[in-house]
């Protein structure tokens, strides 16, 4: 391996005529970028391309001016986020000249969180005499490890009465908490004081178990019939039905006790630690031996916000889509039961608009492969979800509703809705979780597959299905033992859990949950090093190609200007009206956190404006000299104004620039290309609450006509103004 390759990289920019400053750039970029990665038993590991970064000679004679620039800022931070490359000299160095740089890197290499790592021992062991900033930095570094380690004893110690639980009697218990705390509040619509919000609870759950998987017997993850019975008969029955068994309060108020530590810990990480590693529109004050949160830009904070929000809107657009859609599709209209129409109704909406979603942002073709190797179809996949929940809403949630507003509480409500499955002549399962073999969910998922040449369903397409939802609990146990823990599914995106011949769901979280965000982080983040990838990034490019084209642009995908090999490839290029759009598409999955949502800024996103800033200027001199590609774009003599975006899968960060190009959403030019922003803004109240009708009404087009993002006609130049000004979320946010 050429251990000299950054200073090789270095001195050729040099000799180019590039400044020091644009050199070193050229070289800390490639680092970014994973280059060099190597061929065959040649291949470089992070750990070879940290060891010749910080080995090079050229960052030896660095001015201060150079070491703020964002690339080598980024990799300092990723030099300070490893523990295996050691270079002591190199943080002594950046501290002597530029100390303001080193401590942004010490922050956003989340070190706050690691200060038994060897790299936050390098920057703690500087002279505090000659670096007062650093010593401050220490001083606030010890007030965040001291509350971190009060909570995490605090968790470890209301562990302790919970340790001879298996983890199926935790999830009787976080049953009970949801249906005496959460659903009531959701149901409602009120919240109620001391009390997590819904997600805030999930997560907290999900960590619980998470240790509970790593900690347990495998005995316990091999459910049987009988030691199913013997933990609901222990744990689940006496708090439903009077009996000579007292319910165990003592292990339900230590999970509740637990759960609220579980929060708390959460709470700080998320909120404390993880904002002040990412969050740049805050600042951390030490007072005394205290932290306060001081805003610093206000403008950042309300943009996060809005993207946020952002978020909501699409997933109503999506909904409005499915039901346009539904209402086009008799064939599927004409296999829903009579009974409980208006929620099957609105779930097979629901499930159409996450299927337009999932083909049109993220290039899903009709059929997935699960991680058993079958193939499954995305649409009866996100039908079953929805359907489900459909039940889960009618058969659970409204007579659990109806109980508890009659005996106003929880338990003898869930009392209730259990005897009354048990009343039924099949036995119907209505208790807080549920549970059946492999064959008997796959009987009842089977009719929700069917197709014109199988009315009745089949088999083979519903156990694909239950594999697309089924997280194995004995597996992911395994995982976690081996400190696996990147990318184990949440429990919201694998919701159907196999624990032996059994497989369990929780009722009351599949009733309210984000399906459409879970079905699409199964496939985005779950998924991500699927062989398929590259096939949906190619779908995406044709099918955003094809709506341009129908907006009478004359469009090229995976364009490659032959003279210019490192340019790479150009996803989209696409003219009208003297006007050339060229789009650098990037396609992820849904973010959750700020710390996430950072990542994908400084990595995807930094890239992508790298990218475009290499690929620009190879366009435009084309443009200039190739007559075949002015031909192939519709284009006249005389130079087109030509405008560059990053058009990403994601709300984050949108409409900032990377490099000087505008970041938007996907989704943002769908609705612009489509002028359907009204659909943005509840047309109809429609989708409010749980729907108050299952048709629409009789002027169901009218918005079509009255609100348009082209009130002159459709232009290229308008389009333009569309994007650059946000218009598409005008009147929404």
């Amino acid at each position: 391996m050429n251990q000299h390759y950054y200073d090789t990289l270095f001195s050729a920019a040099r000799e180019k005529g590039l400044t020091i400053s644009a050199a070193a750039d050229e070289a800390a970029m490639a680092f970014l970028d994973g280059k060099p990665m190597g061929q065959g038993k040649k291949r470089w590991s992070g750990r070879d391309r940290h060891t010749a970064l910080w080995s090079s000679e050229f960052l030896k004679a660095l001015p201060a001016d150079v070491w703020s620039q964002e690339p080598l800022r980024l990799a300092l931070t990723q030099y300070l986020a490893q523990d295996r490359v050691a270079c002591p000299e190199l943080v002594a160095r950046v501290a002597a000249i530029a100390p303001d740089v080193l401590m942004w890197a010490t922050r956003h290499s989340d070190l706050v969180m690691r200060q038994d790592s060897p790299r936050w021992l390098e920057i703690s062991k500087l002279d505090a005499d000659q670096h007062e900033a650093l010593a401050e930095l220490t001083r606030v570094f010890l007030i965040f490890r001291e509350a971190h380690q009060v909570r995490l004893d605090e968790v470890a110690r209301l562990r302790n009465p919970l340790r001879e639980l298996a983890p199926l009697d935790l999830l009787i218990y976080a049953s009970l908490f949801a249906f005496e705390h959460q659903i009531p509040n959701l149901l409602d619509g009120r919240s109620r004081p001391n009390l997590p919000d819904v997600q805030e609870a999930w997560d907290a759950i999900d960590d619980i178990l998470a240790w509970k998987l790593a900690s347990c017997d495998e005995s316990d993850l091999q459910l049987s019939e009988t030691s199913l019975a013997s933990s609901l008969r222990q744990h689940l029955i006496p708090f439903l039905f009077p009996s000579a068994d007292r319910p165990r309060h003592d292990c339900y108020q230590a999970f509740l006790t637990l759960l609220g530590a579980q929060v708390e810990l959460n709470a700080f990480v998320h909120r404390s630690a993880d904002a002040f590693s990412y969050d740049d529109s805050i600042r951390f004050e030490r007072c005394g031996d205290h932290l306060e949160i001081v805003e610093v830009d206000a403008d950042a904070i309300a943009a996060w916000r809005r993207d946020g929000k952002k978020f909501d809107l699409l997933h109503q657009y999506w909904l409005y889509r499915g039901m346009d859609a539904l209402l086009n599709a008799p064939d599927l209209l004409a296999r829903v039961s009579p009974a409980n129409l208006e929620a099957n109704l609105q779930a097979l909406a629901k499930a159409m608009g996450t299927w337009l979603r999932l083909q049109e942002v993220y290039g899903m073709a009709e059929q997935v492969r699960t991680d058993t190797g079958s193939s499954a179809m995305v649409f009866h996949v996100l039908m079953t979800i929805e359907l489900m929940t459909a039940f889960f809403i009618e058969d659970y949630l409204r007579p659990y509703q109806q109980s508890l507003s009659e005996t106003g509480n929880s338990f003898l409500a869930l009392g209730r809705l259990a005897f009354s499955g048990l009343l039924q002549p099949d036995l119907q399962n209505r208790f807080p979780l549920t549970w059946s073999d492999r064959t008997a969910k796959v009987e009842r998922i089977k009719p929700w597959t069917a197709t014109a040449k199988q009315p009745s369903g089949s088999s083979p397409a519903a156990e694909t299905i239950l594999d697309f939802m089924t997280c194995d609990w004995a597996a992911m146990a395994k995982q976690l033992r081996a400190g696996e823990m990147a990318l184990r599914p949440r429990w919201q995106e694998r919701p159907i859990f196999k624990m032996g011949r059994l497989s369990l769901q929780l009722p009351w979280m599949m009733a309210v949950q984000n399906n459409s965000a879970a079905v699409i982080n199964n496939l985005r983040r779950l998924g991500s090093r699927r062989n398929e990838t590259k096939e949906e990034t190619r779908r995406i490019e044709e099918r955003l190609g094809a709506l341009f084209r129908k907006r009478g642009f004359q469009v090229l995908v995976g364009y490659e200007v032959a003279e210019d090999a490192n340019a790479g490839e150009i996803d989209l290029i696409c003219a009208r009206d003297g006007h050339v759009l060229i789009l650098e598409l990037k396609s992820t999955y849904q973010r959750r956190s700020i710390k996430e949502a950072w990542a994908h800024r400084t990595s995807t996103l930094r890239k992508a404006g790298l990218q475009l800033s290499r690929k620009v200027p190879v366009v435009q001199r084309a443009l200039g000299q190739d007559m075949e590609l002015m031909n192939a774009l519709g284009l006249k003599n005389g130079q087109p104004t030509v405008i560059a975006w990053i058009v990403d899968t994601s709300t984050e960060w949108d409409h900032q620039l990377f490099r000087g190009f505008l970041k938007i959403s996907l989704e943002e030019v769908l609705i612009a290309l489509r002028d359907e922003r009204m659909l943005l803004n509840q047309p109809h109240g429609l989708f409010a609450g749980h729907a108050d009708r299952a048709h629409p009404p009789d002027d169901y087009e009218k918005p079509y006509k009255d609100d348009t993002l082209y009130p002159d006609g459709f232009s290229a130049a308008r389009l333009v103004e569309v994007i650059e000004t946000a218009a598409v979320w005008e009147g929404s946010l």
